[in-house]
């Protein structure tokens, strides 16, 4: 079963949103204290692969130091960043998503307006939780795209 995560934080890299999709679960996002290490350890499905873009650098790492759990331990990780460089794609994962036609609802928002939204969440816009928990949808939905494509092209 593949399983597709990616997180946003806030200013100091504390985890603000922890979202991932499987077969098994579809969408979760675990949002504020709720992205704690035991609601995410047993939200996630208990085997499979994770796939994350540049997770191995960010993601995890932090996910690692806020929640006190090393998700590679759990886990065959795949990080899409580096399978795609290794085969000749580069760029960020929005720019790779351009390429492969993918669109957004969420068109420029990127990881700084990620936290910025979370600022006036915390500040009582709704809305702007809306924003982010769809921008961190769609980043999760274009790890799947990509991930289609390189199994297509028999990258990974």
């Amino acid at each position: 079963m593949n399983i597709y995560l990616d997180i946003e934080t806030d200013w100091s890299r504390n985890i603000t949103v922890v979202g991932f999709r499987s077969e098994q679960t579809g969408l979760v996002q675990l949002v504020g204290s709720d992205a704690s290490r035991a609601r995410l350890l047993s939200a996630l499905p208990r085997s499979g692969r994770l796939f994350t873009y540049n997770g191995h650098s960010f993601d995890l790492t932090v996910i690692r130091k806020c929640l006190d759990v090393d998700l590679r331990d759990h886990f065959e990780s795949i990080d899409l960043r580096w399978v795609c460089q290794r085969n000749g794609i580069t760029g960020g994962q929005k720019k790779i998503e351009v390429q492969l036609g993918i669109s957004r609802e969420t068109e420029g928002v990127d990881g700084l307006e990620a936290i910025r939204l979370w600022d006036r969440y915390r500040r009582g816009d709704g809305e702007a939780l809306t924003t982010l928990l769809r921008y961190n949808e769609e980043d999760i939905d274009g790890m799947v795209a990509i991930h289609r494509h390189l199994a297509g092209l028999k990258m990974v």
